[in-house]
């Protein structure tokens, strides 16, 4: 969950573990911060822009291929 020093800006999403899963270098439907579900890495992307491809960063062959998920939406 992201850090919210009490502003108020940010709630948990409690089905954001169950939403879709992006491509490496896909098009971002939504600003906002997207966490690799394999390694849990997260990186910030711009909607329309692609999310980081595979040389992003290395997996094991054990973690399976990056598959990108929206954590926090930004309006």
């Amino acid at each position: 969950m992201p850090f919210n020093e009490g502003s108020g800006f940010l709630a948990p999403d409690h089905d954001a573990s169950s939403g879709p899963l992006y491509l490496p270098g896909a098009p971002a439907p939504h600003s906002g911060i997207y966490r690799c579900r394999s390694c849990q890495r997260a990186v910030a992307s711009n909607a329309g822009e692609p999310l980081p491809g595979d040389d992003h960063h290395p997996h094991a062959i054990t973690q399976g291929a990056i598959r990108w998920q929206l954590q926090v939406r930004l309006p």
